[in-house]
Formats: C-alpha cells, sequence, structure tokens
C-alpha cells in the first residue's frame, strides 16, 4: 500500500483488529448504524453525487451513500485490507454496483482534485496522525463548494460503553484512556479542536451538534461484556493481565452492563456523538 505516513494505524487494522472488525461486521453495525441517517442527511447527497466515505471499514456507509446517489457513486477508503475486501464482497451481494472501495490513507491519498461532491465519515477520522494534513488533503479532494459530514465520538462520560470501560481501571491497565483531546478515539471529543482543526485546513461553515443513539452491543450482558473485552482497548488491557485478573474483568462489566439489557435481552448503550458538517469554500 503506498504513500501510506499512519503506519501506526496501518498496522494495526490490518492485523488481527482488523481481521475483528471484518469478522464481526453485523455487530459493528448494529452498534453503530443509529447515526447513518443523519450523517447522510447532512452530508446533503443528491442523485449524481459522487461521495468519499472515509475509514469505510466493511462498507455500510459507503453503500448506503452510493444508493441515494444512483446517477453517481461512492468510493470507500480504508486502510484495512481485511475489512475492504468484506465491503466489496457484501457490495456484490447486496448488487450495489455503483460503491468500489481503495485501500490508502487519507492523510496523503492522491486524490484528483475536486473528484468528489461529498465526503462522509462514521467514525472514521478519530485516528490520524496528522488531522490538518489528512483534513487539507480531503478538503482538495472535494470541489469547490462541497460537503464534508462526519460522526466522532463526544467526551466518555456521555458514551455509557466508555464508561463502563473506565469503570475497570482497578482491575485493568487502563491508564488514560477516554482522555478528550488526547490522540485515540477521543482526539476530537472538543468542538474547539474540530473547529481548529477544520478551519486549518481550509473549511468554511464548521457546524457541530450533538447527536445521541443506542446501539445494541449483544445479546445478554455476558455477550456485551465478551465483545467489548475481546477487542480494541478491551483486548489490548485484557492481553496485559493474568487470567485471573481477566476473569474479575468480565465479571465486573457483566454486572454492570445488566443494567442496560432490554427486555429482549439485548444490551443498548448509549453513543453520544458530535455531527459535524463544514464546507469547502465556493469558487470566486
Amino acid at each position: 500500500m503506498p504513500n501510506v505516513v499512519n503506519t501506526e494505524q496501518a498496522h494495526a487494522w490490518n492485523g488481527p483488529e482488523g481481521v475483528q472488525w471484518a469478522r464481526n461486521r453485523d455487530r459493528w453495525n448494529a452498534v453503530n448504524e443509529g447515526f447513518n441517517e443523519r450523517l447522510l442527511d447532512a452530508a446533503e447527497i443528491t442523485a449524481r453525487h459522487r461521495t468519499l466515505d472515509l475509514g469505510c471499514g466493511s462498507g455500510q456507509t459507503t453503500r448506503l451513500a452510493a444508493l441515494r446517489a444512483p446517477r453517481g457513486g461512492a468510493v470507500g477508503l480504508d486502510l484495512s485490507g481485511p475489512m475492504l475486501a468484506e465491503a466489496r464482497s457484501q457490495a456484490v451481494r447486496e448488487g450495489v454496483g455503483n460503491a468500489t472501495f481503495t485501500q490508502g490513507d487519507a492523510q496523503t491519498h492522491p486524490f484528483g482534485t475536486g473528484t468528489f461532491d461529498a465526503a462522509i465519515s462514521r467514525y472514521g477520522v478519530m485516528f490520524f496522525s496528522d488531522p490538518g494534513q489528512a483534513f487539507g488533503n480531503i478538503g482538495r479532494a472535494l470541489r469547490a463548494g462541497g460537503r464534508l459530514a462526519f460522526v466522532c465520538p463526544a467526551e466518555p462520560s456521555l458514551n455509557d460503553w466508555a464508561v463502563a470501560m473506565r469503570s475497570l481501571r482497578d482491575i485493568l491497565p487502563v491508564g488514560d484512556f477516554g482522555t478528550p483531546g488526547l490522540p485515540g478515539m477521543f482526539s476530537l471529543s472538543f468542538p474547539e479542536r474540530i473547529h481548529a482543526v477544520l478551519t486549518e485546513a481550509g473549511f468554511t461553515g464548521t457546524a457541530v451538534d450533538r447527536v445521541e443513539a443506542y446501539g445494541a452491543w449483544g445479546h445478554g450482558a455476558d455477550d456485551a461484556a465478551d465483545f467489548l473485552l475481546g477487542t480494541g482497548p478491551g483486548g489490548h488491557w485484557m492481553g496485559q493481565v493474568d487470567p485471573d485478573a481477566r476473569d474479575r474483568a468480565e465479571r465486573a462489566l457483566a454486572h454492570r452492563l445488566r443494567d442496560h439489557e432490554a427486555a429482549d435481552g439485548t444490551v443498548r448503550l448509549r453513543s453520544t456523538s458530535w455531527l459535524v458538517t463544514a464546507d469547502r469554500p465556493a469558487a470566486r
């Protein structure tokens, strides 16, 4: 994969983490799909639009964007080979012929200037090693007057899953997980930071709105706890402790998640995010 500068993330998403996300495509969509319609509406996609989906993963939002543009199309970009393979297969299964997928780094990918009418992302823009470079490159890929819309997490205290994970500090080496503004999932959790980064990248008219959705994290507390501790930060922490600590963490998290079980057993957790929109300046 040429033109990659975000090497740490490329390594992670082409290893076990990327395989896990691809294998659990439907589960991750069930967690995050409550934001899909609001994201696509905010992007103002029309029938002829060409849309760029950043950090597209297994491609659900790419395919939905393509379906909104039957005389246009959508391109999903991601670092992860395993997830892109799943995205391509799913597009074929669903018959979405105007969705294509490319492996690349949004910070440096050689997009054609002014190629896209809109750029979207559902939780795919928080891990850039250089956000200013990345959003500048994305801005150049948009036509004059083009639209950027993305969803990123708000502060951890407003996200049930993050609160639950931080409750394990006495058992697992949680460290500074969830500290707003630090590199990682919550790097854009301050609206002031979002405004600054997008302004630096040349965008105008930035708006940051708080949105909420309840995602399905598993069937039963034990299943949801196993899922949360089997990937991402949870998987990393579990790999650093002994079997006794892993057992205690699973029991403690399952106990906490039982308060979130619905009548049918589904564990539903609130995710609070920022829905961000901005524009590439129109030509003068």
